[in-house]
């Protein structure tokens, strides 16, 4: 056998030194995107027509603007009611599954049930705050 010695393929380096260039480059590119640009502040414009057209409708006509508060005042009751119900369905069905659980693991249990949902109704009142 010759000492004829095979090179190796170079190692597959996927960083190059230039990569974080070519990188931020590519992102700033995507950044100036013109077209993109002018969509958005287009798109801007015609939101604010429609809301400044929306508003004077509803100021030229006091009813309909008091109708509108009641009915989204109704619906914020109702997802109000909805999360209540609920919540009123998560208790009963821990309750549910508690008492199906034989005796001697229900208690061990049952103070875990209590922590979780004080931990839960805590977070969900720090929030509302």
């Amino acid at each position: 056998m010759g000492g004829v010695a095979r090179s190796r393929p170079p190692m597959a380096d996927d960083s190059s030194p230039g990569e974080p260039i070519t990188t931020l480059l590519k992102g700033s590119r995507d950044l100036l995107r013109p077209e993109e640009i002018v969509r958005e502040a287009i798109r801007d414009v015609v939101k604010d027509e429609i809301r400044h057209h929306l508003e004077k409708t509803l100021k030229d006509d006091p009813k309909l603007a008091h109708d509108l508060r009641e009915g989204v005042r109704a619906l914020l009751e109702a997802r109000a009611l909805e999360y209540a119900a609920l919540l009123r369905v998560g208790a009963l069905t821990a309750r549910l599954g508690l008492a199906a659980v034989p005796p001697e693991i229900r208690s061990k249990l049952t103070s875990e049930v209590v922590e979780l949902f004080s931990r839960e109704l805590g977070q969900i009142v720090e929030k509302s705050l």
